[in-house]
């Protein structure tokens, strides 16, 4: 399969190893010409939400695109559905009938397993977002033993047999987020969310959304306009901004 043609207006930078892609994008930020996708073949500190470790075995992919986005922090934030379809785009470009789905609010499922997470951070001055970076870590050969996460790991490999080097997945991602921010930046968000939720795993299924405040059961009815989780309960809709979603075992 041919590498898909990188991206005008999109830099990159390739290393050997890194503590975590995120970091050093941030640490990079500010130095950065423009949107730049920062690769390393090893990282040795990666993170996930709410401070989890990020396990990354040598083959698997790590990867970060740091941005200067224009617009309030909560916009801006939507650019975690952004990079969950250009996420998927590459791999069903890469596996072809693939099993995939997007889980709500930035994971990507393979035959109902995780295959890949992305975890959004950045820095910003008041109201202004400064600078974003969008961290993406799929288990192509490789899936770590299953920690506290919702659902259980799962490599490509594994599940598909394919075997792809990181760096060509990288060229199948970049590609395919240039081609979603342009969408975004164009139409807004809805051409997005109205995609995402095409892809959406469990979607008019029963899941339950934990926080640290506690838990919500409930039928996931959708993903609103700022991103949110909606769920349908016995107590009326519930709108959540954020959340672990955890699924029936019996359903998986």
């Amino acid at each position: 399969m041919r590498d898909p043609d990188w991206p005008i207006g999109y830099a990159r930078l390739i290393l050997d190893e890194v503590d975590s892609t995120n970091a050093e994008g941030l640490r990079r930020a500010a130095g950065l010409a423009g949107p730049t996708w920062i690769h390393a073949a090893r990282q040795v500190a990666g993170r996930g939400r709410r401070g989890r470790a990020w396990s990354d075995p040598v083959g698997n992919f790590a990867a970060s695109l740091v941005l200067r986005p224009e617009g309030a922090p909560g916009e801006v934030a939507l650019r975690s559905f952004v990079a969950a379809l250009a996420l998927h785009d590459a791999l069903s470009a890469v596996a072809p009938g693939a099993d995939l789905a997007l889980k709500w609010p930035n994971d990507v499922l393979l035959a109902g397993g995780k295959l890949a997470g992305i975890l959004l951070e950045g820095t910003s001055h008041g109201a202004r977002m400064d600078h974003l970076v969008i961290g993406i870590g799929v288990n192509l050969v490789e899936a770590p033993l299953r920690g506290e996460g919702a659902v259980a790991p799962v490599s490509l490999r594994g599940e598909t047999g394919v075997v792809i080097a990181p760096e060509a997945l990288l060229a199948h991602l970049a590609a395919a987020y240039a081609r979603r921010e342009a969408t975004f930046v164009t139409e807004g968000f809805e051409p997005i969310r109205a995609a995402w939720m095409a892809r959406a795993a469990r979607l008019g299924q029963e899941v339950t959304a934990r926080t640290m405040q506690g838990e919500t059961r409930g039928i996931f009815e959708t993903v609103d306009e700022a991103g949110q989780l909606v769920l349908a309960t016995p107590g009326g809709r519930h709108v959540i901004p954020a959340a672990d979603v955890f699924f029936d075992r019996e359903a998986l």
